[in-house]
């Protein structure tokens, strides 16, 4: 029996409007722009790093590129979507300020999910082994990882704030997938929360 969509696939569709212009950046084999298309009929794109996820994204019938968030956003105008989507992949590039700078630039919103690595099992596994941890949401072994900048929740918030990205919507998802009361302060989020997702709009431009 196949698995169902995954929980931050389902918040992230919760926050996209009918019929929005999407562009998914790293969008692995396109089960996300999928999904957006059945349940929100959204004109999607995608670009996507592995050869291999362009393939099976293609065989969806999508309209996915190879491409390198952290080369290629340069090559997309401003204001040219109404959502741009990176779904735990932030950590996986190597200028992720510069990358989230594009992201506000090339859409009116910005939706981020990313893995929490200030979560409870992980502060646990770092003090009880000594070791990198692996978990459900950090599945990788030091060695053989594509994550390369890890952060937390409150990690991406201040880098929010540094790019004067406001934070319209988040919600945060614990061990079982479920959300997190939003009024829960952030120092709970980071410990508890598992994976955050974040609407994010650009604060206001100088005039």
């Amino acid at each position: 029996m196949s698995a169902g969509p995954r929980v931050d696939h389902e918040v992230i569709a919760s926050f996209v409007r009918e019929g929005a212009r999407v562009l998914d950046v790293g969008c692995g084999d396109g089960a996300l722009l999928k999904r957006l298309e059945e349940v929100r009929g959204i004109d999607g794109r995608g670009i996507e790093l592995s050869p291999e996820g362009v393939a099976e994204a293609v065989g969806r019938g999508l309209a996915v590129i190879q491409g390198d968030a952290d080369e290629d956003l340069h090559n997309y105008s401003d204001d040219s979507f109404d959502y741009v989507i990176l779904s735990q992949t932030i950590q996986a590039t190597r200028n992720p300020r510069i990358v989230l700078e594009h992201l506000l630039r090339i859409g009116r919103h910005v939706i981020v999910s990313l893995p929490n690595f200030g979560h409870w099992s992980i502060r646990l596994q770092f003090l009880g082994f000594g070791r990198m941890p692996v978990t459900k949401n950090l599945p990788y072994h030091w060695y053989d990882t594509p994550n390369i900048h890890f952060c937390t929740i409150r990690d991406f918030v201040e880098l929010c704030d540094q790019v004067e990205a406001e934070i319209r919507e988040a919600v945060a998802l614990n061990h079982y997938g479920q959300r997190i009361p939003f009024k829960a302060p952030w120092w709970f989020w980071n410990l508890f929360g598992e994976q955050a997702v974040f609407l994010l709009d650009r604060g206001e431009r100088p005039s």
